[in-house]
């Protein structure tokens, strides 16, 4: 069979009929990559997935800069503060760049929660690259000035365009700033069991008997233990004098332990069934090493596995990082991540008269998600049975 025969067959009809006309010659001379990327592109769910995912990491890495707010500045008098409302129509009706008015505090008579009313004669104009906090990016670059904010110095009115919590501190900083923890324990994580599970499910398909036996007997026993009592018994047992930093990473390892088992099995069952395949038998006979016969010949074949793998494990490595340190066993105050801040929202009374604290609940929701379109898009794109 020819390669462009072959490559034709790859794409699919539907694909090739989305070929635009007088480049069809250029695609068949695709290489394998080049052909991932075509098919790629017809799936609109996954690109947008990659581009909300891109800006998520986006606003992780440069949190500092992206927040209008240092996540531990507690603004004494607003204490459960509202979202910011945002104005363009001032009261007497006249049009203005965005901005917010002055507040007036007072309390409740019966409960003594405070009570905040709009005073419409004193507007702030939100603005771009606005001085406020300090801080230093990345830990190197001081400095002072703001993605957005409302200009005025230290007198104005400051902008919480999602509330704050029950001591003053800005929900969307928050939020940006635990971004970098809730979203990079996936990424580590998913690195720690792709190495496992690659390794371990590549020894135990490629080589079978008692390697393989012992393996799948190690893997049955991890996947029949409850995955949440489990989790809490690891993490309980982690010192509490340990540095936040180190419990951050004792937890990604622990996340990792748990969850190589399924890319393992994939793995191992695809060997099992290739292993004996002709181009496995050529590529011994050629004199290629065990080693390089599974990277080479036999990962490739089944890519698209492999990437569904990883994929589906992101979302599930962020819920259990989320789940740990909303039940107070993994991650704690003054650390900053998703889970932590929802351990405010174990008080229903805390949710019935402040809401806006459950706010890191949809951006969680919202990462989940673009996870999984992305791992579809991704399948198709990489999966040469799918037209």
């Amino acid at each position: 069979m020819s390669k462009k025969t072959l490559q034709k067959k790859q794409l699919g009809r539907k694909t090739r009929r989305q070929i635009p006309e007088g480049q069809e010659e250029e695609f068949y001379r695709a290489g394998q990559w080049q052909l991932v990327w075509w098919k790629f592109r017809r799936h609109k769910l996954a690109q947008i997935a990659m581009v909300v995912l891109g800006i998520l990491y986006f606003i992780a890495i440069f949190a500092e800069f992206v927040s209008p707010h240092d996540p531990l500045h507690r603004f004494k008098d607003y204490l459960s503060f509202p979202p910011t409302a945002i104005h363009i129509r001032d009261a007497e009706g006249r049009f203005h760049t965005p901005f917010v008015y002055g507040m007036k505090m007072g309390r409740d008579p019966n409960t003594f929660r405070p009570i905040y009313e709009e005073n419409s004669s004193i507007i702030y104009p939100i603005g771009l690259f606005v001085r406020g906090d300090p801080y230093k990016l990345w830990g190197l670059i001081p400095s002072d000035v703001h993605l957005f904010g409302v200009g005025g110095g230290d007198e104005a009115m400051p902008l919480f365009l999602m509330g704050t919590d029950t001591i003053g501190r800005d929900v969307l900083s928050r939020i940006f700033y635990g971004a970098r923890i809730s979203l990079s324990v996936g990424l580590i994580g998913v690195a720690i069991s792709f190495v496992l599970g690659l390794l371990l499910g590549g020894i135990s398909g490629f080589f079978g008997g008692v390697v393989d036996e012992i393996i799948q007997r190690v893997i049955e026993v991890i996947t029949t233990l409850p995955t949440i009592p489990l989790f809490m018994a690891l993490a309980a047992a982690l010192p509490r004098e340990w540095p936040q930093l180190r419990i951050y990473f004792a937890t990604t390892l622990i996340l990792s332990i748990l969850g190589w088992t399924g890319l393992a099995r994939t793995v191992r069952g695809r060997l099992l069934s290739m292993r004996e395949e002709d181009f496995v038998l050529a590529a011994r006979l050629d004199g290629e090493s065990e080693a390089a016969i599974i990277a080479r010949y036999m990962i490739p074949g089944f890519l698209s596995y492999i990437i569904v793998s990883l994929t589906g494990s992101l979302p599930g490595m962020i819920l259990g990082e989320t789940s740990l340190s909303f039940l107070g066993i993994g991650l704690n105050p003054p650390t900053i991540s998703w889970g932590v801040m929802l351990q405010d929202a174990q008080d229903i009374m805390n949710v019935a008269h402040y809401p806006w604290i459950l706010w890191p609940v949809p951006v969680v929701v919202l990462a989940v998600l673009m996870f999984n379109f992305l791992g579809d898009g991704l399948r198709d794109a990489a999966d040469p049975y799918v037209s």
